[in-house]
């Protein structure tokens, strides 16, 4: 690991300058990887079911152009802005704004296309279902509103609950839970299974997680930990993807050899 990479216990961070990064259109559409391909050089390699992570934004808008996926499910949360999705099954552009999400079940294969607009801010990720199965699926493909996932607020926090219970969103991945997490100022505790591992992207904000310094584009890995504690003196945000640390059959990254040694 680079030298600005701190382990503490559990938890492992890797800054911003410690990911990957990419660009397309160009460089009109330009992206930090917390993980990235293995020819980019960040430090985090694929975990459990996550096999790719990446941070994409446009200022003047931009086009990645047509592409085909198989058997992987392929995830674009769009935190800030709007972009355009095409792909192969539906044959038609369709728009997605702030707070909505796609997923592609790529199965035997699909192409799609993404079109930025002025301002756009994604998260895309990758999950590894089980390719035994999935890659002789036919390709589905699913958009979900801002407005169908359910949101709570308890002593200072508001989560957002993009799948987990009350959620629509259906995949083949073992994924446990996706939440958005957004805290007023104060101190906050966050009870999670210790037998899981989590992604924790920092959205906004500086805070301390356990007591570890995070800024805004930081990434957080936890594993065996039964809470988190959070103080912030500011409003803050993060965006969390909870894994089982096995999920349950051979994914692509293990059978390649470029899986994280956790």
């Amino acid at each position: 690991m680079g030298t600005s990479v701190n382990s503490i216990m559990a938890i492992t961070i890797y800054p911003k300058k410690e990911q990957a990064s990419g660009q397309f259109a160009a460089g009109a559409i330009k992206e930090n990887k917390p993980i990235g391909f293995p020819h980019e050089g960040g430090e985090l390699k694929p975990f459990s079911s996550l096999f790719y992570w990446a941070h994409a934004w446009s200022d003047q808008g931009g086009l990645i152009g047509e592409h085909p996926h198989q058997g992987f499910e392929i995830m674009s949360f769009v935190l800030k802005g709007e972009i355009e999705h095409y792909d192969s099954q539906l044959q038609s552009w369709k728009r997605l704004r702030a707070g909505d999400m796609q997923i592609i079940r790529s199965g035997k294969g699909i192409s799609h296309a993404e079109r930025f607009l002025p301002g756009a801010h994604i998260f895309q990720i990758w999950v590894d279902p089980d390719l035994r199965k999935t890659l002789n699926n036919p390709a589905t493909y699913s958009d979900y509103r801002a407005d169908s996932f359910p949101e709570s607020k308890e002593s200072g926090c508001v989560v957002r609950t993009l799948k987990g219970p009350g959620s629509p969103l259906t995949m083949n991945a073992n994924i446990e839970s996706i939440r958005e997490l957004r805290f007023s100022e104060g101190h906050h505790r966050i009870e999670i299974n210790n037998k899981n591992m989590l992604g924790i992207y920092v959205t906004e904000g500086f805070l301390s997680l356990n007591e570890e310094a995070v800024g805004q584009d930081d990434f957080v890995l936890i594993k065996e930990e039964k809470e988190i504690s959070v103080s912030n003196e500011s409003v803050a945000g993060l965006f969390i993807i909870e894994v089982p640390d096995n999920p349950g059959y051979e994914t692509y990254a293990n059978m390649q050899g470029i899986s994280a040694k956790i």
